[in-house]
């Protein structure tokens, strides 16, 4: 079974299991389609973490990491001497290392079973042949078009063809990219199969790609806050960083133990989510209900104040997350929920450190907002996103993958490889004091967080949305809902959605809208009038808008398999036999 954010990486990683692949050679495959087909959304100069179990050992999840480093010119000092206070949201001065590449073919190198030339074919025809484009797509760009036209050449000549924004629907090609990963294939040789996939690891880190995207973005260019700055990363930058394995961070809930990657993403959060409320009555877990809302809008405003508060890519944040984690510590904060909505940042104390305060920067903004990823183009602030696919194959292997970055808005297409770098660094502070602050070498604190659940020592489900901060808040709805509620994957993905976005944003310009919480209006009148009475700020953002979930499951009693995948927006699709 497979499920996607996009119905042709759904096609195509079925595809591959219907020829005998493995759940790691068509994630991989969809993966690579995913930068074809949802470009807006995700590309070869983003990052992507995974989380997976192998049929030989499905007890024992583990993080596939391909989130990038901070480059080793990318201090803090050389940031604000241009004058910033903030990493811009688009422009190569955000890029982080790219990390989403080498994850999928380290990822294939390890767990797949089929050569990288059969892997990549079809991201290779879809972009040298052409695939319908997305209406998302053509509003995104749309939206940057005159940025395009009057700053980033060599992006309006791949998006805007004749001058134009292209029409949904319309066949759209990206034959730079075409070109590029099949110099990664030609790169191998007549090797053995792992051989020809380091040979194009090689290429990528070490060869073409990195020597042509650096000096490229060494180009002074125009950047998100309307200056005109060069990048700072380096073919050396590229060199040093290799994607790699690390082990889960799990927490019990309700008879399951759920995990994510490690507090460099945002992952924890959902764990500490889970461990408080794990402490409920059930009639208080119920998001369908103004009681069981209220409570989880109040539990997601105190779990992530302490993601901003403690979560980054150092020894103290892991160390943090013992305290986080535990039943005291929560016990503790549970305390704070009250009948009210809170319109504080509120983080907790965790012995021997102390909390980072992000500077708030506050937003009143009536239009429905905080649903995806924000990447900037001069003149207004354009919305993206993410992608997120799930496999299970017939052996039990089981893949949860969350691709991101490098949307085609975030910076100049590099004309040579036919993308872009990505803007992670853009979630980094310019202030001292955080595990999140900006550092050559460290990750930024990533939102991207995909999730296995298992029960009984077997992994039974995989899952992930795009949607930024909100990625583990309209999880969290989920795992209520199947596992307290009863509920099955796609009713749990099609139930009304809502999230808070009473913390500061993990992207630029990081506003914070304080007590606010987006609901869909399927929620009901009651309920929503109930929320408005206990003081939270509601805006609705129609019947069928929030929420991006995929899933895929596996009963190890029965081996039957299952797949589900969101409905709105008419893109995700879910597959399998």
């Amino acid at each position: 079974m497979a499920a996607s954010t996009h119905w042709i990486a759904t096609a195509t990683a079925q595809s591959v299991l219907e020829r005998g692949g493995n759940a790691f050679d068509a994630a991989a495959a969809a993966g690579f389609v995913l930068h074809v087909v949802e470009p807006h959304l995700n590309g070869p100069g983003g990052d992507m973490p995974a989380i997976f179990v192998t049929a030989d050992a499905p007890g024992d999840p583990v993080v596939l990491m391909g989130q990038g480093p901070a480059p080793a010119g990318a201090t803090r000092e050389h940031y604000r001497g241009l004058g910033l206070d903030l990493v811009p949201g688009a422009g190569a001065l955000a890029a982080a290392v790219p990390g989403a590449v080498d994850a999928w073919l380290l990822l294939l190198r390890d767990h797949g079973t089929w050569d990288l030339a059969d892997v990549l074919a079809p991201a290779i025809g879809y972009a040298r042949d052409g695939h319908p484009v997305l209406p998302a797509t053509c509003r995104t760009i749309a939206a940057v078009a005159d940025l395009f036209r009057e700053h980033w050449p060599t992006s309006a000549a791949l998006w805007l063809p004749g001058g134009r924004v292209p029409r949904p629907g319309e066949l759209v090609r990206n034959e730079a990219y075409a070109r590029t990963l099949e110099r990664l294939v030609g790169a191998g040789g007549a090797g053995d199969r792992e051989s020809r996939i380091e040979a194009a690891r090689a290429a990528w880190r070490e060869g073409f790609v990195a020597e042509e995207a650096s000096r490229f973005a060494a180009v002074p260019h125009r950047h998100s806050d309307g200056g005109t700055y060069a990048g700072v990363i380096t073919p050396a930058d590229f060199a040093a960083f290799t994607a790699g394995y690390e082990p889960a961070v799990t927490a019990e809930f309700r008879g399951h133990t759920v995990a994510k990657t490690g507090p460099w993403g945002q992952g924890p959060a959902l764990l500490q989510m889970l461990t408080l409320l794990d402490g409920l009555d059930d009639e208080r877990l119920d998001p369908s209900t103004a009681l069981g809302a209220h409570t989880v809008l109040e539990v997601l405003k105190l779990a992530l104040a302490d993601r901003d508060a403690y979560y980054g890519d150092d020894d103290d944040a892991r160390a943090a997350l013992d305290v986080l984690l535990s039943p005291g510590y929560a016990a503790e904060r549970r305390a704070l929920i009250g009948e009210t909505a809170s319109a504080e940042l509120r983080p907790g104390v965790v012995p021997g450190r102390e909390p980072f305060r992000p500077p708030l920067r506050e937003t009143d903004d009536a239009q429905v907002a905080g649903v995806g990823e924000p990447t900037v183009g001069t003149g207004g602030e354009q919305r993206g996103d993410t992608c997120h696919v799930d496999v299970v194959d017939r052996w039990g292997n089981m893949v949860s993958a969350t691709p991101s970055g490098g949307w085609l808005q975030s910076s100049p297409t590099v004309p040579g490889l036919g993308f872009c770098l990505g803007t992670r660094l853009q979630m980094t502070w310019l202030e001292d004091g955080a595990s999140s602050s900006l550092q050559p070498g460290r990750r930024p604190r990533t939102t991207l967080t995909p999730t296995l659940v298992l029960r009984d020592g077997h992994a039974v489900t995989a899952l992930g949305s795009p949607g930024g901060d909100q990625q583990d808040q309209w999880q969290l709805l989920y795992l209520l809902r199947t596992i307290v509620g009863g509920y099955g994957p796609q009713e749990a993905i099609d139930a009304p959605a809502f999230h808070t976005r009473s913390m500061p944003d993990s992207f630029w310009p990081r506003a914070w809208d304080p007590a606010r919480a987006v609901v869909e209006d399927r929620l009901g009148e009651d309920v929503i009038a109930e929320l408005e009475r206990r003081g939270h700020r509601v805006t609705r953002a129609g019947d069928w808008s929030l929420g991006r979930l995929s899933a895929v499951t596996r009963d190890p009693a029965t081996g039957l398999l299952g797949a589900a995948a969101n409905p709105r927006g008419m893109q995700g699709y879910a597959a399998g036999r």
